[in-house]
């Protein structure tokens, strides 16, 4: 990113930190709805400060020489200025949709973003529990923005700009907002429904900025009054606050899934099936726990 994107990212998330979580759980707290608790919010601080410790070095030794790469043999457009950021905006929110889409459906990476969602609780700091090695696979994503003319600095500055939409939406004041904007953008009711290990909202919802790839393609879901959500995952970490635990406990239970003694290429689908798949249906992925609720109802 260019001094001036850093400048206008940092001008953008400040008031996040400095004014509206504090104000979040002085309302929360006034008002006993015990949005906050000390131990969760310190451990979302923990996982953001690893996260944005890899990011940053592989941004500055990585990312951004990695972008420049493809960058070098980009299509030879030439956009107009609002095209542009229009264009980026959108390809960069659709990249990141598709990426999230993976991250739920191909257990190898579902063991480095369920640190986002393995929290009980829901609130502001909740969206800077990072998926602490998302860094090291992310700026694969981007190539295709990097190859239709997209400056490297202004991709990796849309990426960063996007993500502070999207730490303002893990919130539980906000309810319901305008029906056009509910439809259009993805709004704190969507994300609720995302963050909930409820199975009806199991892997919906994906979208950073727009709901809109979510309708498309069969991942959405609306908040149902009836069905309140409940946050967390659906297997609670038993030691949630151990600071390796967190990071690895994933990991660790796919290494004891791939030493049982079945063929390679099953132990393989351990790593590469959706979360919860298995090769004697023990457990269950959250397709196959939802079409079990359709039949029960």
């Amino acid at each position: 990113m260019t001094d001036l994107q850093q400048r206008i990212c940092t001008l953008f998330s400040i008031p996040i930190y400095a004014v509206l979580i504090p104000l979040e759980i002085i309302l929360s707290n006034s008002r006993h709805l015990r949005f906050y608790s000390l131990k969760e919010t310190a451990i979302n601080v923990y996982l953001n400060i690893l996260n944005a410790s890899i990011d940053l070095i592989l941004r500055l030794v990585v990312g951004l020489s990695f972008l420049t790469f493809f960058y070098n043999y980009h299509l030879p457009i030439t956009w107009h200025p609002v095209a542009y950021w229009f264009f980026l905006l959108m390809g960069e929110d659709f990249l990141f949709w598709l990426e999230h889409f993976v991250d739920h459906k191909v257990r190898l990476f579902w063991a480095v973003h369920v640190t986002h969602h393995s929290s009980p609780e829901y609130n502001l700091s909740t969206g800077f529990r990072s998926s602490v090695f998302m860094p090291v696979y992310k700026y694969i994503y981007l190539i295709p923005l990097v190859l239709l003319g997209f400056s490297p600095a202004d991709v990796l500055f849309m990426f960063s700009f996007t993500q502070i939409y999207g730490i303002l939406v893990h919130t539980q004041y906000i309810k319901k907002l305008p029906r056009w904007v509910e439809y259009i953008f993805v709004t704190p009711s969507h994300h609720r429904v995302h963050h909930a290990s409820n199975i009806p909202y199991l892997d919906k919802n994906m979208g950073m900025v727009f709901i809109i790839w979510d309708r498309l393609f069969g991942t959405f879901a609306p908040e149902n009054p009836e069905e309140k959500p409940v946050y967390g995952i659906t297997s609670p970490i038993q030691n949630p606050h151990h600071p390796v635990h967190i990071v690895v406990h994933e990991w660790q239970a796919i290494a004891k899934d791939m030493r049982k003694p079945i063929p390679f290429l099953t132990r393989l689908r351990y790593l590469f099936a959706p979360p919860g798949w298995s090769h004697d249906g023990s457990t269950k992925t959250s397709k196959e726990l939802q079409k079990a609720l359709q039949k029960h109802k």
